[in-house]
């Protein structure tokens, strides 16, 4: 038994009004887009609650676990909890169709993987995961789970398509511990870092892109920056305001009277000492993107550099930095291997490709109950993670839907391309 009207998520409803009939429309593609999903899973009753969970995640219950989302389908509440906690399905399948309708829709040759992690609270500490850690969200050491996403950015839309759990050391000194939530034998340790290389070498020939960025969690260690060079791929990553770095740009210092050899270069600073020096005229305006309020403009800087960790040089790299127009302003600082041709601006509107990634966790949160799950196995977490991100992809394709009804677009192509998605 269906939900009888599922409340559409606010984000859907700016400029325009819901009625019965749009909702009951709305439930109908719902419905279509699960059942087209059905083939992922082993077993036929598995693809009804597949189709369960998603109302569920898409409705306006006030708390979005499994009871909750049972209880309003008039259905038993163990059946959809075996699915979610323990169910004998693989999400490997569901996720890579994702991919394939991802690309399909929003494929971009220009498009951005984002990289993230993100926390979530929890009280106990026997649910996978669960420690005492860094929970960016709340930006301080909580005891929490915390994942490791990725978003994709193409043609004017963005949502999550990867998600991963990370399990600290602690976790996984223990064999016995890792067995009894069910984490896969050939999982042990693995940092973030490494969880990223992992998913990304599966998602980077899966999603048309030119660009990985993510925030200094990322950025900071060189080895990944050499390890996506190796790979072609073309990052633009946010370091810590310490990272060194020296100016290939600047003239060189004068040399001393009477010293003779080879020509002094310009001294390794921070980059926030880099950034301190500038004169005004070395800043230029950049339009981001449009905000609800209006424009998002930043100022952005840019050179040639080379960094300097441990007494190593890295290789040749422009630094970007950003900064916002208030009184006190958010000043982020960036590396990229971009030609050093590429213009300014268009650093500036891969680096704030960020922001998409940020909303998506907004609306994942806010709307979709991301965080509401009472699953304790590693199982039960990536089910849920799956599940939730062919809602937000559902999401996604009603966004694109409504804009292009909104704004009176008559685009066959798009809209055709849009049905083939769902079907």
């Amino acid at each position: 038994m269906g939900l009888a009207f599922p409340a559409i998520p606010q984000e859907l409803l700016a400029d325009t009004k819901v009625s019965a009939t749009l909702a009951a429309e709305t439930l109908t593609r719902l419905a279509k887009f699960a059942k087209s999903f059905a083939p992922c899973f082993t077993r036929s009753e598995q693809g009804t609650h597949c189709r369960t969970y998603l109302e569920g995640l898409m409705s306006d219950l006030h708390r979005k676990s499994i009871e909750p989302i049972a209880t309003a389908h008039c259905d038993p509440r163990r059946p959809l909890q075996r699915f979610v906690g323990a169910g004998k399905w693989d999400d490997t399948d569901p996720r890579d169709k994702l991919l394939r309708r991802v690309a399909s829709e929003i494929g971009d040759p220009q498009g951005v993987l984002v990289l993230d992690s993100s926390g979530f609270t929890k009280k106990g500490k026997h649910s996978v995961g669960v420690a005492r850690q860094w929970n960016g969200r709340l930006g301080k050491i909580d005891n929490c789970q915390v994942g490791v996403f990725i978003s994709y950015c193409g043609r004017g839309s963005a949502t999550l398509v990867d998600a991963d759990l990370y399990l600290p050391h602690e976790w996984t000194r223990s064999r016995a511990r890792l067995d009894h939530v069910h984490v896969p034998r050939d999982i042990g340790f693995r940092s973030k870092i490494e969880i990223a290389k992992q998913r990304l070498e599966i998602l980077s020939p899966a999603l048309p892109h030119a660009w990985v960025t993510g925030d200094d969690e990322f950025g900071r260690p060189a080895h990944f920056r050499r390890w996506l060079r190796r790979r072609k791929e073309t990052y633009l990553l946010d370091v810590p305001s310490n990272t060194v770095i020296r100016d290939l740009e600047a003239p060189p210092p004068r040399p001393l009277p009477g010293r003779r050899g080879p020509h002094s270069k310009a001294p390794f600073q921070s980059v926030e000492a880099w950034t301190k020096s500038l004169p005004p005229r070395s800043w230029t305006r950049v339009l981001v993107h449009d905000g609800e309020k209006g424009p998002i403009e930043v100022e952005a800087a840019s050179c040639r550099v080379r960094t300097k960790h441990q007494g190593r040089l890295g290789p040749r790299e422009v630094l970007l930095v950003t900064r916002t127009l208030e009184k006190v302003p958010d000043v982020r600082y960036s590396l990229t291997n971009a030609p050093a041709t590429t213009p300014r601006e268009v650093l500036t509107r891969v680096a704030g490709a960020r922001h998409h990634i940020e909303e998506s966790f907004e609306v994942a949160k806010g709307d979709l109950g991301m965080h509401h799950y009472e699953v304790r196995s590693w199982v039960g977490w990536h089910h849920h993670m799956t599940m939730l991100l062919l809602a937000q992809w559902f999401l996604t394709l009603e966004h694109r839907r409504l804009g292009e009804k909104i704004s009176g677009a008559d685009r066959p192509d798009d809209r055709a391309a849009s049905e083939e998605a769902v079907a």
